[in-house]
């Protein structure tokens, strides 16, 4: 892992790319490697520039981002993907996270919840926020089995890790979870990798899903 941080901005929106360059050209340690207008220039530039994390929009044509993400994960799974979305998540967005992308950040985000997104995915620490989490799961849950077939996993988590996997459910980051339990970060992060092993999660957004369909999280 390098100290700067390369990122590739993918959207068919010349005034979004723009926005996002002139936010990301501010800080230190994120450089932009390039800017793609579709999900195919996405996949050339990701094998040419190498970036670390990939801001990849849902709906562009030529190749959607669902379609980008999947190949690009495929091909080079130590890249970050952080999926692009409105609001009004839809089906595409969630299907993309389930590509493999590491989570979703709001075109209306502020500056600083991009740039945290970013180091948060390069980091291996991406998550969901819980409005977005809420909205996600609103929309699907009608299709979820009402008993993950995770739950039984449960009863192989220590008291420790138990509280670690209900943090992550909460949307907490590493850092966030280390201060509220006393612990240090690296020490999370050993806890977070045997929750999503004993959960068999691909990934810390999935184990916030999981954390949600099993009623852990308190729907306020």
């Amino acid at each position: 892992m390098t100290d700067t941080i390369r990122v590739l901005i993918v959207d068919d929106q010349p005034l979004i790319r723009m926005g996002f360059t002139m936010v990301l050209n501010a800080e230190a340690d994120i450089e932009i490697v390039g800017e793609a207008n579709n999900g195919e220039e996405a996949i050339r530039m990701v094998e040419s520039r190498r970036p670390d994390v990939v801001l990849m929009d849902v709906r562009m044509p030529q190749m959607d981002g669902i379609e980008a993400t999947e190949r690009i994960i495929g091909a080079h799974p130590d890249v970050r993907v952080v999926v692009l979305t409105t609001f009004d998540l839809d089906e595409y967005a969630f299907s993309a996270v389930r590509a493999g992308a590491s989570g979703f950040l709001l075109k209306d985000a502020h500056p600083r919840e991009l740039t945290a997104a970013i180091r948060s995915a390069h980091a291996g620490d991406a998550s969901l926020s819980p409005r977005v989490t809420r909205r996600m799961l609103d929309l699907f849950g009608k299709s979820l089995p009402a008993e993950d077939p995770a739950t039984p996993a449960l009863d192989h988590l220590t008291e420790r890790e138990r509280e670690v996997f209900l943090a992550i459910g909460r949307g907490l980051t590493n850092a966030e979870i280390g201060a509220e339990l006393f612990v240090s970060e690296s020490t999370v992060k050993t806890h977070v990798g045997r929750v999503l092993a004993k959960l068999e999660a691909r990934d810390r957004v999935q184990a916030v899903i999981l954390a949600h369909r099993m009623g852990l999280i308190p729907r306020d």
